[in-house]
């Protein structure tokens, strides 16, 4: 680590293709937006020698944060692979947006680590989102790191930042959240604030000076080692508490001075066991430096601390009809299997897929087995084939570096993958397998979406299919029963950038309109119509008449068609016909526009002639029929009652059952789910919801998810329905 004797600050040289998962790092940065992940990848490539002093690659352009959309709304929206080479080994960077509406690509990036740097800024500190996403690598026990980054900040304060730290991430053992270094601060300035200059090693107790632009190591003065005595001493009784040695704490007590290897090595273990969680310090390199602060100890803590793909347990794997398989070894001569953790669209190259090998070596040109889950309640199209590998490459801000190959543990980019999707597996053709999918959240934001004009009809279907294949937190619904097409979103954020990929990247200009609800119609009591459709205009007319009751039946009952008739006075051939029409009017609705449900209709009487009665004439009067006896009866509107699981930090349980209150919701429970947390369920109206995702965030400071599933339809209150009527009459 960069607290070791023999740090080696000169290592560097640009990515290339890892020889042994052992010399390979995969880490995913997480943090709130603004908290400076991606300049802190910047950095580290810039230190890495991956980069120009200016932070750039060849092309010019930035490792991260390259993409045209990011460039407008100066911000991380999808995850970026930078992959550095440093000291002899291979480390993936995976940069993930902060902002909670791009979960999906954070989840992305967890799947494809071993390992998670979070990165907190001093200035702002840990929120509530960090927090979860900290207690979800936790449960899988995942190794974690925390990178305290903007010490430049007027009030910036690293030690009150540390205590932070194990505040937030240390519930279980605050003691097992400490840090490393701590910063060195120059001269004061005309503003009082003094800027960071470098840092001392806690263990090491070794000056590491970054004032000239490049890191200088030196001794400690005497009057600067008693400042960090007592944050040593804290840090080597938190690395003994860990060890796998149980005699080292006896050693340590009764004053023994304990081997500064030994100390490093327990503290690498118990880091890649993710059991210890070390806290370093960062800030940017000054103009025209080579290397920012903290930089090299970082690099030194993923290549020493951080766990290989060799120690990392692979998901679970199938055949793709479900049949289990043994465990996956991280062995680049075994049986090929890999995921795409990413996929997006190039407009020279086509589709390009971010793929993680898990086992085996992913070689150009070979045909392989793409197994998707399906994701059909997604707008997924479902795709179990063979294709053909394209070329690989390694991605570094717009340019892609050509590979000949990619091994178990490594990380590549597959050109021209026309049908694999984010996801999916890939594996041999002769033996195919499935990875278990990781936890996506359900996209709970309706946008409802029409084609501009008639050329951008034409290319919308396609510009949907290839959105959903890339983000599987996007679903794609053709709703029946409104006729609309919703693209169902994360939050605002992610449906711009859904909006902005369609006109950008595939040509296509939609507008958003607003987003209906599928009501229904019901009979409140019994009614009975009267059909009569006589018509005679010379020659062959038209003659039907039919009686009939209709009466309302309990929620889910559908449409009920009884036939009652006696004496032949409908003939027998006639009676599906009538059936025909009245169903085909109950669909179209019979009071404002909307399908009628749950009642049965009963055929009582009619009339008919010999000649001009035919199977067209009785449908017609079916439908006259029935809207006779909606004419007659109080007509109830139907509305969509969703129930709702919300999961909130105890602290905001108040203000979410206000909320769904004054949504006309109905609270059918509370139950304790986990520490500090509250499970709340109701029912609500999904006409309530339809912006919930983003009030809840709101409401919740970003800590609160729901969760929304079909409970039934009832009826609306009048006020509303009536309202509802109207809207209907004025579109007619």
């Amino acid at each position: 680590m960069g607290d070791k004797a023999n740090a080696h600050p000169g290592a560097a040289g640009r990515a290339t293709a890892a020889d042994h998962p052992a010399s390979v790092r995969n880490v995913v940065l997480v943090g709130h937006s603004g908290s400076g992940k991606t300049t802190l990848v910047e950095a580290l490539a810039l230190t890495a020698g991956a980069v120009n002093r200016a932070g750039r690659v060849e092309d010019g352009t930035a490792v991260s944060d390259y993409d045209d959309i990011e460039h407008r709304q100066r911000r991380s929206v999808q995850l970026s692979l930078v992959p550095l080479e440093w000291d002899g080994y291979k480390i993936n960077l995976l940069d993930t947006p902060g902002y909670a509406d791009f979960v999906g690509e954070l989840r992305a990036g967890l799947r494809a680590a071993d390992a998670a740097l979070f990165v907190v800024s001093a200035a702002d500190g840990v929120d509530g989102a960090t927090r979860m996403v900290w207690e979800e690598c936790a449960a899988v026990g995942m190794p974690r790191a925390i990178v305290v980054t903007h010490l430049e900040a007027a009030r910036a304060d690293f030690g009150e930042m540390t205590r932070t730290c194990a505040e937030a991430f240390g519930a279980d053992d605050p003691d097992a959240v400490l840090p490393l270094y701590l910063p060195l601060h120059g001269a004061q300035g005309p503003d009082g604030h003094a800027p960071v200059t470098g840092l001392v090693g806690l263990l090491s107790q070794r000056i590491f000076d970054y004032a000239s632009g490049e890191r200088k190591e030196s001794e400690p003065g005497d009057d600067q080692l008693p400042l960090i005595e007592d944050a040593r001493n804290k840090l080597i009784e938190g690395i003994i508490a860990e060890s796998e040695d149980e005699s080292l704490m006896d050693r340590y007590l009764s004053g023994e001075d304990i081997d500064f290897k030994t100390l490093v090595d327990d503290l690498e273990r118990a880091v890649a066991r993710g059991i210890f969680h070390p806290v370093l310090a960062a800030a940017p390199a000054a103009q025209g430096a080579r290397q920012g602060i903290g930089t090299v100890e970082l690099l030194e803590l993923i290549t020493g601390g951080f766990p290989t793909p060799l120690e990392h347990p692979a998901p679970a794997v199938t055949t793709p009809d479900g049949t289990a398989r043994p465990p996956l070894v991280c062995d680049p001569g075994g049986p090929l299997v890999a995921e795409v953790v990413k996929t997006a669209s190039d407009p020279y190259v086509g589709r390009v897929s971010l793929v993680r090998v898990f086992s085996g070596t992913l070689r150009p040109d070979e045909t392989v087995h793409v197994s998707g889950h399906g994701l059909a309640d997604r707008g997924h199209e479902d795709h179990d084939v063979d294709e053909r590998i394209g070329a690989l490459s390694s991605p570094f801000g717009k340019q892609q570096r050509t590979l000949t190959s990619c091994i178990a543990g490594d990380l590549a980019c597959v050109a021209k993958l026309n049908r694999a999707e984010t996801g999916d597996t890939l594996s041999a053709k002769d033996d195919p397998l499935l990875m278990e999918p990781w936890d996506m959240p359900d996209p709970l934001l309706p946008l409802a979406i029409e084609a501009h004009s008639k050329a951008d009809e034409d290319k919308l279907s396609q510009g949907l299919s290839r959105l959903v294949a890339e983000d599987p937190t996007m679903r794609l619904e053709q709703n029946q029963g409104t006729h609309q097409v919703v693209l169902w979103c994360l939050g605002e954020a992610h449906a711009d950038v859904a909006l902005e990929r369609l006109r950008s990247r595939y040509g296509v200009q939609v507008d958003v309109i607003a987003h209906k609800v599928s009501l229904r119609e019901t009979f409140a009591g019994r009614s009975a119509g009267r059909g009569r459709h006589v018509k005679q205009s010379g020659g062959h007319g038209q003659y039907a008449i039919c009686e009939i009751e209709v009466e309302p039946l309990p929620g889910g009952s559908g449409i009920e068609f009884v036939d009652k008739v006696v004496g032949g006075a409908v003939p027998r051939q006639f009676i599906p016909s009538v059936e025909k029409g009245v169903r085909a009017q109950a669909a179209r609705g019979v009071a404002a526009g909307y399908a009628l449900i749950d009642v049965r209709i009963t055929l009582l009487d009619g009339k008919a002639h010999s000649v001009d009665s035919s199977d067209a004439a009785f449908q017609t009067a079916g439908a006259l029929a029935l809207r006779e006896a909606a004419a007659d009866a109080r007509i109830h509107l139907l509305e969509p009652v969703a129930e709702v699981q919300v999961l909130v930090g105890d602290d905001h349980v108040g203000a979410v059952l206000s909320d769904l209150s004054g949504r006309r919701g109905r609270v059918v429970g509370t139950e304790q789910a986990a520490e500090g947390r509250t499970l709340v369920r109701a029912e609500v109206p999904e006409i309530e919801i339809g912006r919930y995702a983003v009030d809840l965030r709101s409401l919740s400071q970003g800590t609160a998810r729901f969760s929304r599933t079909y409970a039934r339809h009832e009826p609306m209150p009048p006020q509303l329905s009536e309202r509802m009527r109207e809207q209907a009459r004025g579109v007619s």
